[in-house]
């Protein structure tokens, strides 16, 4: 079952709230983000920590992604998800 919350982040002095979709497929899940109507996929890695999927669609056309707000959204996942 598919579960639909939010990922509320401080970045550069500003709170937001980013809406997040937990998909999960056999033994594993990824965690789908609406950055400013951009959906990145943070995905967890073998040290526990998320790593940031772009579509290679949405790079083709032109999307581009702040480095640090990613760290800052893959940082609050750790804290979410931690066992």
């Amino acid at each position: 079952m598919d579960n639909c919350f939010e990922i509320p982040v401080t970045y550069q002095l500003k709170e937001y709230h980013f809406p997040a979709e937990l998909i999960t497929y056999g033994y594993s899940y990824k965690i789908e983000v609406n950055i400013f109507d951009q959906l990145i996929a943070f995905e967890p890695d073998e040290e526990g920590k998320f790593r940031a999927v772009i579509s290679y669609d949405e790079v083709r056309q032109g999307a581009t992604a702040d480095k640090d707000l990613l760290e800052a959204i893959a940082a609050e996942l750790v804290v979410l998800f931690r066992d």
